[in-house]
């Protein structure tokens, strides 16, 4: 639980610290080169989700955003595998800094507009932000945990699709009665 509020905590005050340094120090819509024409700043004011889609909806995101939160918060006290608990924080983070911006930025509660600036023109259409870039690396590292297997409570699943507690009954109930397998295993034979 301390993992995931450390991370939690880490990604919420990097997002908000650089869109308070973007809104303070960048003009919006003019772009500032970083690395050439392949990395620029460019503040926008994003009213829907990914790519400015669904613009005239953001009350929905401010609602799905706190669904998550609290789904987490509720879900935390179950995590027992430090991979997990980064995972969650990462995601926590990432979506408490857009719904800040959701909920507290203009134009009005619950309908403000997330604040983008990080843009590689060249590689993506879309201008993103430092809570993107957790959230996104959240879902990374969700899937990596599952095709890993690695359980909520830091265990691991096997390839072969049973854990260690699954071996351990196998081999409890091989064990539990060897006379058995021996008599099965005895070809008896009737005289006629």
């Amino acid at each position: 639980m301390a993992a995931l509020a450390f991370v939690a905590v880490v990604a919420y005050a990097l997002d908000q610290g650089t869109k308070h340094l973007v809104t303070r120090d960048l003009v919006e819509g003019r772009a500032v080169d970083v690395l050439g024409s392949f990395f620029q700043l460019l503040f926008v004011k994003n009213p829907g989700a990914a790519f400015s889609l669904a613009s005239g909806t953001t009350w929905v995101f401010s609602l799905a955003a706190s669904a998550v939160v609290v789904a987490i918060v509720v879900f935390a006290k179950r995590i027992r595998s430090v991979a997990w608990a980064i995972m969650l924080g990462m995601l926590l983070g990432g979506t408490l800094g857009n719904l800040t911006d959701r909920l507290f930025r203009e134009p009005s509660f619950g309908q403000g507009h997330v604040v983008d600036f990080l843009y590689f023109p060249k590689l993506l259409p879309a201008i993103f932000n430092v809570a993107d870039i957790f959230i996104v690396s959240s879902m990374g590292l969700l899937v990596l945990l599952t095709l890993l297997g690695v359980g909520l409570d830091g265990s691991r699943t096997p390839r072969g699709g049973h854990t260690e507690a699954d071996d351990r009954a196998v081999e409890g109930q091989a064990t539990a009665s060897p006379g058995d397998a021996d008599v099965a295993a005895t070809p008896t034979t009737e005289p006629r």
